[in-house]
């Protein structure tokens, strides 16, 4: 089953708004999402950057929400606990929450994918994406992704 993953901020493919880098505000974008399982548990979040100079750059990792949610606001506050319920882990950073595209040259791609879980993880605040990653294996219900580009 796939989740469809959109944001009123940009399209798939398109830019992503200078609010929502490190150039602007560095603000969470707003997302939404449908086809979420009767049978999930949990619903969990990547965004990274795969053309960062160093690999792979995670911006966001956040678990544990409640499968009734269905979105998330913009300028979601950075606290490991979230008031709607769900846990923001570390980004590459090594800071919770989210952070904005801040690519060093080039238009980069941005990929937030969307998971619904048969469980909830108690991974408690501060898992990393290689952690939460692992304990998700044999736990995915569906998936979905939206990507946005920036260039600076």
């Amino acid at each position: 089953m796939t989740l469809e993953l959109t944001s009123p901020a940009f399209s798939e493919g398109q830019p992503i708004p200078r609010p929502y880098s490190c150039d602007g505000a560095d603000i969470s974008p707003p997302l939404a999402w449908r086809n979420v399982p009767d049978d999930a548990a949990s619903l969990a979040l990547i965004m990274d950057d795969p053309d960062a100079p160093r690999g792979d750059w995670v911006h966001w990792v956040i678990y544990d929400l409640p499968p009734t949610l269905s979105s998330l606001p913009a300028d979601l506050p950075r606290q490991a606990a979230l008031d709607s319920g769900g846990v923001q882990g570390a980004n590459s950073w090594n800071r919770s929450g989210y952070g904005g595209p801040c690519p060093p040259r080039g238009t980069h791609r941005y990929f937030f994918k969307l998971y619904a879980l048969d469980s909830v993880l108690n991974l408690g605040p501060g898992a990393a994406k290689a952690q939460l990653l692992q304990a998700m294996q044999g736990h995915i219900l569906a998936e979905g992704q939206l990507m946005g580009t920036y260039q600076r």
